[in-house]
């Protein structure tokens, strides 16, 4: 795998029609995957690359085929793609792993890649103080509720979904301050660290905020993807260094 790299993006939020053209930035999207496909070794997707996304049994959402079928194309290259659910898009149950071929994690993930080691999630719930979000991720997650959900006619349901979620987004605007130390997810890396000191890396999405710093003065780093809805950030890890970059 010499000279292959790891690459990393989330927040994508395909579907999102208030701040741009939904149609462009899903096509910018799969520019990208098209392009970095040719040198990737792993592609991982942190979580909320749809803005709203429910699986009914018989069902999917109407439309991201140019999205969809460009992952299946990458992993039918042999290329790993992992999707993360984020907390807009965590009704992904069977349909991404089956047709797609992307390796699903509901749950944060450790693992090794290139020698280092890495812990990855999407970033929503990390921050134990947010009471009211970790309430309403237990009813998001809740099976029996997922199943009363998924008894609405797609057409109502979905139709909520949209609107629930674009309104969520547009009371929050598109990046979210960091607060440093402060910082739920920064806390949250920290006492982890306490815990198992091998980590190299944190990489979440969920803040829009791009940035990477170093966790409680050591040499772990804390890595933010940033945001596609105007942002357009992404992460590349080569073995050594792990970088943000913009794709225009």
């Amino acid at each position: 795998m010499s000279g292959k790299k790891i690459y990393f993006a989330s927040d994508v939020h395909l579907g999102l029609k208030t701040y741009n053209s939904a149609r462009e930035r899903e096509i910018r999207f799969v520019r990208w995957l098209e392009i970095v496909r040719h040198n990737a070794e792993a592609i991982f997707l942190l979580g909320d690359i749809f803005d709203f996304w429910f699986e009914y049994k018989k069902v999917v959402p109407k439309g991201f085929v140019r999205t969809l079928g460009k992952i299946a194309e990458i992993t039918d290259s042999g290329i790993p793609v992992h999707y993360f659910t984020g907390n807009h898009d965590l009704w992904a149950f069977n349909y991404f792993p089956e047709e797609t071929g992307v390796i699903l994690h509901t749950q944060a993930y450790k693992t090794e890649l290139k020698g280092k080691y890495f812990f990855l999630a999407h970033g929503d719930g990390l921050d134990v103080t947010d009471k009211g979000y970790r309430q309403l991720k237990a009813i998001f997650t809740n099976r029996f509720l997922q199943r009363c959900f998924a008894a609405i006619h797609p057409r109502i349901g979905v139709g909520f979904g949209h609107v629930w979620s674009q309104h969520s987004r547009l009371s929050k605007g598109v990046s979210i301050g960091f607060k440093g130390e402060e910082e739920g997810i920064y806390k949250f890396a920290k006492q982890q660290l306490n815990k198992e000191s091998v980590i190299d890396y944190f990489v979440f999405g969920h803040r829009h905020t791009p940035l990477i710093i170093n966790v409680n003065n050591t040499n772990t780093k804390l890595v933010i993807l940033g945001e596609w809805i105007e942002g357009c950030q992404y992460a590349v890890f080569d073995g050594k260094n792990i970088e943000l970059l913009k794709f225009d």
